[in-house]
């Protein structure tokens, strides 16, 4: 149950209460496989139907261990010379896939006019740090390079990703913004990422049970990710941030992690890079990808996304 200390939005308490009668068990319960399963079950309950599009096709690319699946998303078939946004998907670096992010990267697509390339980096415990950061990082060079494989030019990267993708997206940017890839990163958009040691944080003891994204499940990811903690490819606030393109970060007010975008955000800020921070009262973690069950999430989904658009506007 929800706690009432916090506000909380009618149609997400409805939700909360609804995956409190279900009962089942968290992730670190019931390990990575029953864990992917159950993310799938609940985005085909809860997550809004993808949108129509000219374009939505399987593709690959060479990575440092074999080739790396994606997905290209666009909303014409054919189009000139464009940004391209790289989304990379949420999920604890363990669940989470190119099927659980389809809805979100076709939204993405239609509200941005651009095309979305979705990468299926390695997952941990089988692949743990750092393959996915390693897998995100040539993702995004291939796609810098206009291949043949795209059939369109690219002018420059939109980087964007949630929770674990969120940390990934921060990753990926800081190691294009040291060793620029074939074109720049224009515009990185974070949603509620991990950007630092998120077990320090109020907001992690505030909604730690009870919010969907548990203490527990943040604890058994970590494990799993089997990260050098000292690593900025692992808490990517490290160091010098000073280069950073221009960013969107959003957060969601009952979110263990909202804390960690807060920083994050103000760090840049405080370093001079233009930031929009956006941060949304009364949704819980994981809203972008739960809008059928939290319709309310896609206003927020919105207002990022038009964040998102102005800062390529001014930027491509």
């Amino acid at each position: 149950m929800a706690d009432t200390e916090h506000y909380v939005r009618e149609d997400v308490r409805a939700f909360l209460d609804m995956l409190e009668a279900m009962g089942g068990k968290g992730v670190d319960e019931v390990g990575a496989i029953e864990g992917r399963t159950q993310m799938k079950t609940l985005g085909a309950l809860a997550e809004s139907p993808p949108r129509n599009l000219a374009v939505i096709k399987d593709l690959s690319c060479p990575g440092p261990a074999g080739d790396i699946p994606l997905r290209l998303y666009d909303a014409k078939k054919e189009r000139g010379p464009s940004p391209c946004v790289v989304f990379i998907h949420g999920g604890g670096f363990v669940i989470g896939d190119r099927d659980v992010y389809n809805s979100l990267c076709t939204e993405i697509a239609s509200r941005l006019d651009l095309p979305v390339v979705s990468v299926e980096y390695r997952l941990a415990p089988e692949h743990p740090f750092p393959a996915a950061p390693d897998d995100c990082e040539a993702a995004a060079r291939w796609i810098a390079t206009s291949p043949e494989a795209l059939d369109r030019e690219i002018t420059g990267l939109v980087i964007t990703g949630d929770s674990a993708g969120g940390n990934l997206t921060i990753v990926t940017t800081n190691q294009l913004a040291n060793d620029p890839a074939q074109v720049p990163v224009i515009v990185q958009a974070p949603i509620y990422p991990v950007a630092n040691d998120v077990s320090q944080h109020k907001s992690y003891a505030d909604f730690a049970e009870g919010f969907l994204l548990t203490g527990a499940a943040m604890g058994w990811f970590t494990e799993q990710y089997a990260a050098d903690p000292k690593d900025p490819r692992n808490m990517p606030m490290v160091g010098d941030c000073s280069n950073t393109p221009p960013t969107v970060v959003c957060t969601a007010g009952l979110d263990p992690l909202r804390d960690s975008g807060r920083d994050y955000a103000a760090h840049l800020v405080q370093q001079g890079t233009e930031v929009v921070y956006l941060e949304f009262p009364g949704i819980i973690h994981g809203f972008t990808t739960l809008r059928k069950a939290m319709p309310s999430g896609q206003k927020d989904l919105d207002a990022f996304l038009d964040a998102v658009e102005m800062m390529v506007e001014r930027y491509k």
